[in-house]
This record gives C-alpha cells, structure tokens and sequence, in this order.
C-alpha cells in the first residue's frame, strides 16, 4: 500500500481576542492538548460554522462544537420535533414535541456555552437558496438526510470555497468524508456520488431504522473534524471516506479521488419509465377487508389480495389484517407472476408511498392484470382507520 502524508492543512480561522480567565478554566482540558493551547481555542472562539441539520447527526455535532466554544454556529433545519426523533436526537426532549428543531437546538446551546452565538434558519436548504444560506461561514456539516439536500450543500459550498465535513447514517452503518476546495486532489460529494440516486432507491430512516448510538458516534467524529480543520492540526479526512460498521464495530476507509465533472444537476428527476398506478383509499380497504371477514365460502367474487411490502420490522409494528407480509426487495426480484401470490386483484401498500409504487410497478411489469396502491399507506391506515397501532 502507498504510504500517504500525514500533513495537516492550514488553519482556517484567525485567533480571536485573548482567552478571558472564564474561558481559560472553561476550555482548560482543550488548552492542555498537545496541538491546541491558547491560539487554537482563539481560533475556535472566533469560528462561524453552519450546520444543516438539527437532527440525529446534527445533534451531536451542535452539542460537540458549542461545548468545544466554536463562537458562531448557524443551524439550519426546516422540521419540528417529533416523537419519533427522540431515539437518537439528544438535543431535544419530550418538552420539544412540534417546536422547531432549530429553536429547540438553540436553547440547548444557550443552556450549555454562553461563549457560543446561534443563529437559526428554519428552512429547507434548496439549489436556490444554499448559497445565500452558508455564505459568511468557515466550514459547513452536512447533516442532512436526503440526497438533493447533500448535492445543495455541497455544490453551494465549491462555489463558495468552503469546507465540508460529510456523513451519512442508515441502520447500523455510515459514511464519512472531509471535502476541501483547493486542497491537493481536492473532491466532493460529486466524486463520491456522481450520479443522484433515485428517491425511491434510498430507503430513509424512517424507513429502514437507525442504531440511535451510532449517529452520536458519527456526529461526534465529524465535529472533530471541525474541530481539526478551524485550528489547523491532524490529518483530516480528505481524499478518503472512513465506513463504520456498527454491528461489528469495525472501520475501514477507502481513497476518493476526483472523477472530473459534474453530470447530473440536483434539481432534475433521473429519467425513468413511469407506469399509471390505480389507487384505492384505506376506507375502501377497509371495507374489503370487512367483506373479507364476512364472506365465507358463497362464491362471491374475489376480494383482492392485500400485499404488504415494508420491512419485518416494520411489520412487527401491525399490518392491515389479513395482508401478506413480503418486503419489497423480495418483490422486486419475481421475474415472473405466476405462482409468488394468489389470484385475483392486488393492492400494494407500505409506509406511506413510495415503495408501494415501486412494488406495484414492477408487479405489472412481470404481467399481473390488476394491480392498485392503498394512497397513504400504513400511516394513513392508523390515522384514519385503526388508531391502535403506532404511528412511526
């Protein structure tokens, strides 16, 4: 293997003033680190650092650098909190339920380092407004959790010459990385994803899950990060992308290297052929599901086969009675109809849309006759059908 250089870029920010007694006592366990001292913990007080997220990344990310005394932190989130969030965002308590993440995120850091200035942006970060967004700061982390936020992220930020400190979680893995304009071999979310992947071929958190550990243990990474690239000392992780695999807790990395061009803009759909979809509402569900019950042996016609393509998890959680329980990734490998469900009509639901879709198009594909999508799917099933089950 090709040994690598362990230089570390130069600082990003200028000292500040001199350290107050408060902030000598405050940040005495930084100032006794070989590397750091006084002018690095300056350069940290002096620091304006975006972050986009204030959720499962972004909160140790914002608890991390304000404890750390990054003097200016500019969170960007357009959500509220919610119950479901709780799993894994530390920053916010049951107290937080449907306020902005943001202002929850700020009185956190109010409660934690009066050093520390926030600003708050409740907004969605577009193609159209990233710059104007991250414009004034030294770095931006990137914790957002969809792809057309990432590419807006990082493409605002090459245009600005800013730094970006990267990452990506799902269920027990993720993916790091440190993008530095004008650093030697310098790349960007582009070189490691060229191509936006398709919505649908992403399955999110709220789909596939999330270890609440391992976000803490990724945040906590790419806030030290930060913490390198403002002071200027270590090796940061540029030209690489560290994995962590948190089943087995191992970590590995791999080089990144620049492919050149940017191919596909954020704003555009990846064209893909489009089938028409019937759909059919949970109360119509709901009604075939009570003919069901009732029917009995009278021969009367055939009541469609409800197919459930979420994960066993997911499962687990309650499905529409009587619905067959087959995750989307197995549906999606059937190359032909017959034999894999009974006959008759199908309805596809899963969480709320999307996969449905995904496993109902491929179902007409392979040749089924008559193929419908519950609208809503499992989400709208609790909320206007069986209230019971957990919304999730």
């Amino acid at each position: 293997m090709t040994s690598r250089p362990h230089l570390p870029l130069a600082p990003l920010v200028t000292p500040g003033p001199e350290l107050t007694s408060a902030q000598i006592s405050r940040y005495s366990r930084h100032l006794l680190v070989p590397g750091m001292g006084m002018e690095a913990q300056r350069r940290l007080l002096a620091a304006r650092v975006a972050v986009v997220g204030a959720g499962g990344l972004g909160s140790p990310i914002v608890a991390y650098l304000a404890a750390a005394g990054v003097g200016h932190l500019t969170i960007i989130d357009d959500d509220v909190v919610d119950t479901t969030n709780l799993q894994r965002q530390v920053m916010h308590g049951t107290d937080s339920l449907g306020r902005p993440k943001v202002d929850s995120a700020a009185a956190y850091v109010a409660g934690l380092n009066p050093d520390v200035e926030v600003t708050t942006r409740h907004t969605r970060v577009t193609l159209q407004n990233a710059q104007e967004l991250l414009a004034g700061h030294d770095l931006v982390l990137d914790g957002a959790d969809n792809f057309p936020t990432r590419y807006a992220v990082s493409d605002a930020a090459s245009a600005l010459g800013l730094p970006v400190v990267w990452a990506a979680v799902l269920r027990f893995d993720a993916q790091l990385s440190t993008f530095v304009p004008g650093a030697a071999g310098a790349v960007s979310l582009r070189d490691l994803f060229p191509v936006p992947p398709r919505p649908e071929d992403v399955p999110s958190c709220a789909e596939a899950g999330v270890l609440g550990a391992l976000v803490g243990q990724v945040g906590s990474i790419m806030a030290a990060e930060a913490v390198k690239l403002i002071c200027g000392f270590g090796e940061p992780l540029v030209g690489r992308v560290l994995l962590v695999d948190a089943l087995t807790q191992r970590t590995r990395e791999v080089p990144l290297r620049p492919v050149g061009s940017v191919v596909e803009p954020i704003d555009r759909e990846p064209v893909r052929e489009v089938l028409p979809l019937a759909e059919v509402s949970v109360e119509a569900v709901s009604r075939m599901v009570s003919e069901a019950e009732g029917a009995g042996q009278d021969g009367a016609s055939p009541v469609p086969v409800l197919l459930d393509v979420r994960e066993p998890g997911e499962h687990a959680l309650g499905t529409v009675p009587g619905a067959l329980t087959i995750p989307v990734g197995e549906v999606l490998t059937w190359e032909d109809i017959h034999g894999v469900l009974p006959e008759g009509p199908v309805v596809v639901y899963c969480k709320a849309g999307p996969r449905a879709q995904r496993a109902a198009t491929h179902l007409i594909k392979i040749g089924h006759p008559e193929v419908a999508v519950m609208t809503g799917g499992m989400l709208a099933w609790v909320d206007r059908i069986d209230p019971s089950l957990p919304s999730y």
